[in-house]
């Protein structure tokens, strides 16, 4: 009888084709926005996942990663002094303005790492070497940054210059990194001369990156920090989802996804109810007879919700797929961002459970009133 559901179903071109592109574009509008926005918050700690250290120590007024605020320079030792720390290194970060040889502007996020160790440097360099940052005026662009100079006409490799606060800036090295939410290249270069690119000013100092000593959790050396007036600490996964949250509760983000995500289930409900219930409505003669022959109510609603767990598994994997597809697209231009994780999949699919359920209920409200004598009408 569930293959004769399906059957009756499949045979209704019409509606089988309605119902199951229903399902698709509701799958692909909740996947597809639900991953630009898990790409969009990852996109917010793009500092975060560039520097890699195991504890970040900052101000304690603090709320997210992309607005430090400056420290004094004595905070790098205290923060050498708490008990588990194994080393620590000042990292200066900031807005700059570049000045391109054809006199334009382009805006950076400079990244001033400590020149002895240079914790914090970037994991993928395309070319050159970190080790060049010693030379005078080296300075290591990303690929963002290559790509914005030349849609100015610029074209940036090893050995062009620029002036950030009119001073030269020499590139000896490029690098792959995340993508951050401003959409600024980052720039890397020592401590002391990010000081010097900077706008002067009383307290300069970011962040204090940290680690922790063999055989002690970075956990407990941060909240040892934590401890020290003024001061706050975390490790690398705590502020990196501080600076999610942050974006998540301050800003319309979310509303803004959330009701384009509300309005597929809407629309997938809407049609997927509609052509349900009409379906049901012109094989009405057809389930009365099958009421007439015997088959109970439990029955005939089973072969509704097989013909509703089949629309909706054939929707949500054509939608998926597409919203995949269309990731996979725009992987290699870098934006927009996104980001499908396998909760995200889970999500869509209740979201298209739900949508089905509904639509068979409104399927099934006709089936139970659906009288055995209508077949003789």
């Amino acid at each position: 009888m569930l293959l004769l559901a399906l059957q009756m179903l499949i045979r209704d071109k019409a509606k089988h084709i309605m119902l199951v592109s229903g399902l698709t574009f509701c799958s692909l509008l909740i996947t597809q926005q639900a991953s630009v926005f898990c790409g969009l918050m990852i996109w917010t700690a793009g500092t975060v996942r560039n520097i890699a250290a195991p504890i970040w120590v900052f101000d304690e007024k603090l709320e997210q990663v992309n607005e430090a605020i400056p420290m004094r320079s004595i905070e790098l030792q205290r923060v050498r002094s708490v008990e588990g720390v194994a080393w620590a290194v000042p990292l200066y970060t900031g807005l700059a303005q570049a000045r391109l040889p054809d006199g334009s502007f382009q805006g950076m996020l400079l990244v001033g790492l400590d020149a002895a160790s240079l914790v914090g440097r970037p994991a993928v360099m395309t070319a050159g070497r970190i080790e060049d940052l010693a030379l005078p005026n080296a300075v290591i662009i990303d690929q963002v940054g290559v790509e914005k100079l030349a849609a100015k006409g610029v074209r940036c490799e090893i050995g062009t210059t620029f002036e950030i606060n009119d001073r030269l800036a020499r590139v000896v090295g490029l690098c792959r990194t995340y993508r951050n939410f401003t959409g600024q290249p980052y720039v890397f270069t020592t401590a002391d001369r990010a000081l010097e690119y900077l706008p002067p000013q009383r307290k300069m100092l970011s962040f204090v990156l940290a680690g922790a000593q063999d055989g002690v959790p970075a956990e407990a050396v941060a909240a040892r920090i934590a401890r020290e007036p003024g001061l706050e600490a975390a490790t690398r996964n705590e502020i990196f989802w501080r600076t999610i949250w942050w974006y998540v509760r301050n800003t319309g983000i979310p509303i803004s996804f959330g009701t384009v995500v509300l309005l597929g289930a809407i629309v997938g409900i809407a049609i997927a109810g509609q052509t349900f219930y009409l379906f049901i409505h012109d094989n009405s003669r057809n389930l009365a007879a099958l009421k007439a022959m015997g088959a109970r109510t439990p029955l005939l609603a089973a072969m509704v919700i097989t013909q509703a767990a089949w629309v909706g598994g054939l929707g949500y994997g054509l939608g998926v797929g597409l919203a995949a597809q269309f990731g996979r697209a725009v992987y290699q231009a870098g934006q927009p961002p996104f980001f499908m994780p396998w909760q995200l999949l889970v999500f869509a699919a209740a979201v298209i459970l739900l949508v089905c359920v509904i639509a068979a209920l409104i399927g099934l409200a006709k089936v139970v009133r659906l009288e055995a004598a209508q077949v003789f009408r």
